[in-house]
């Protein structure tokens, strides 16, 4: 960048900065009033805690979660992050669900091991399960569900293909994200088995890369998004 354009770019940052010192829980309340208010219930804030964070940067977002009221924060990070934030959640007494994505890459969060490795940092470390990632890192969905529901703080629907993995590596990554029932994901037994079991945590549905099928089709995200809901409410019928 110029030196132009890093100035405006520390500007920016600095704003940021500034206007998070100034946030109260009762800047987030009024947030969340309005959410209520539209009948849109907050029971979860997504706050992605990056490597490089500061110390007070993981602070706002457990200040930010008591002021929404929410029952427990979700975080697309690594393995040495989730080691950091243990504290910070123990300190809050906030869940912290980890969210898992298919990699090889031993500091990413993608295997029940690495869970495992995520919840012995501390009590509040939990799970985001996407069971699009976890069916494409070809794991099971519905057995890790049922062995681990007590810790989930919510799942991510999603439908995948498997990846193919060859010496250690993915070689064939499942091809991005599928209209729902014609991917791997088992869907409709995820679904089933809450149903069954009435666990309490939501099922997220979540759309993304979907850019190719909804121009193929001239459909819009939101006409994709009524459709895969269609598919979900068939497979608890």
């Amino acid at each position: 960048m110029t030196p132009e354009q890093q100035a405006a770019q520390q500007e920016a940052q600095k704003k940021v900065t500034d206007w998070r010192a100034a946030a109260t829980a009762a800047t987030w309340k009024a947030v969340a009033k309005k959410f209520n208010d539209a009948g849109v219930d907050v029971h979860l804030l997504c706050y992605n805690m990056s490597i490089g964070m500061t110390d007070d940067q993981i602070e706002y977002g457990f200040k930010m979660a008591e002021g929404l009221g929410v029952k427990a924060i979700t975080t697309s990070t690594t393995l040495p992050m989730g080691k950091r934030i243990a504290p910070f959640a123990e300190k809050h007494k906030m869940l912290v669900g980890f969210h898992g994505h298919d990699s090889t890459d031993p500091n990413e969060t993608a295997t029940p091991e690495s869970f495992a490795t995520l919840m012995s940092y501390g009590k509040y470390n939990a799970i985001n399960l996407d069971i699009g990632h976890f069916t494409a890192a070809n794991f099971d969905a519905v057995d890790f569900i049922t062995k681990n529901h007590a810790h989930i703080t919510n799942l991510h629907i999603k439908d995948r293909k498997r990846d193919v993995i060859q010496n250690g590596r993915i070689t064939t990554r499942g091809a991005g994200m599928f209209p729902f029932g014609t991917g791997d994901t088992p869907i409709k037994a995820v679904l089933q088995l809450l149903k069954k079991n009435k666990y309490p945590f939501p099922a997220n549905l979540e759309l993304e890369e979907f850019n190719q099928y909804i121009t193929s089709k001239n459909e819009t995200v939101v006409d994709l998004g009524k459709e895969c809901f269609a598919y979900e409410k068939q497979c608890l019928a």
